[in-house]
């Protein structure tokens, strides 16, 4: 029987590079010799990413900050369900573009949403289950916004900059909380990064093996 796979998540803000930074690591653990199964939150599945589409446009109707965090959990427990347990339980390792702890910055931190219910909807949804390492990507919010200024803003992008200010600060207390969290700065040339992120991901893949 194999053993069980390894659970990486990659956060951050707006703009600190996770798209690119996350294929870098599946090609680093793959050139290790891992099964790698790439995939996002919200998202993932197929009605998993339809519920991802229900959140990120922009409507004319407020979104209620509860209706917000159901819908994240509702997609991640058909995520989880579909594509991260299965893959884990057969020995693959799963790198995701964001997981609860976002749902702790964006919803917890950003909103001000109670985070007694998101961590009692995080125990009802994955109590069993937490990120084996998470690689936090850390820019300056006014960094951050001006790489993706030249996009169309989805529903959360087109947010106040206090948001991503409360926001990311969620993210630097919880880095600092767990243990898991490897904290990289992500405000320099994207090489120097990817240095980071590698020895990172390395040294994890040493002790994991």
């Amino acid at each position: 029987m194999k053993a069980r796979g390894r659970f990486i998540t990659v956060e951050g803000t707006e703009g600190v590079g996770k798209s690119t930074n996350i294929r870098a690591i599946v090609r680093l653990l793959e050139a290790r010799g891992k099964e790698v199964v790439a995939t996002r939150e919200p998202g993932g599945t197929p009605l998993a990413e339809e519920l991802r589409t229900m959140l990120l446009v922009a409507r004319d109707e407020p979104v209620a900050a509860m209706t917000e965090v159901l819908l994240m959990f509702a997609a991640r427990a058909q995520h989880l369900s579909q594509v991260v347990r299965p893959a884990l339980a057969v020995g693959k390792w799963v790198v995701c573009d964001r997981f609860t702890d976002a749902t702790f910055a964006y919803q917890g931190g950003g909103r001000g949403f109670d985070t007694s219910v998101i961590e009692a909807l995080a125990n009802i949804v994955h109590g069993d289950l937490e990120p084996d390492l998470t690689i936090y990507l850390d820019v300056p919010v006014e960094v951050g916004l001006a790489r993706i200024d030249a996009r169309d803003r989805d529903r959360f992008e087109s947010e106040r900059r206090e948001f991503f200010e409360r926001i990311r600060q969620t993210y630097l207390d919880r880095c600092n909380r767990y243990a898991r969290f490897r904290y990289i700065d992500a405000s320099g040339p994207l090489s120097d990064v990817q240095a980071r992120i590698a020895t990172a991901v390395q040294q994890f893949a040493e002790t994991s093996s």
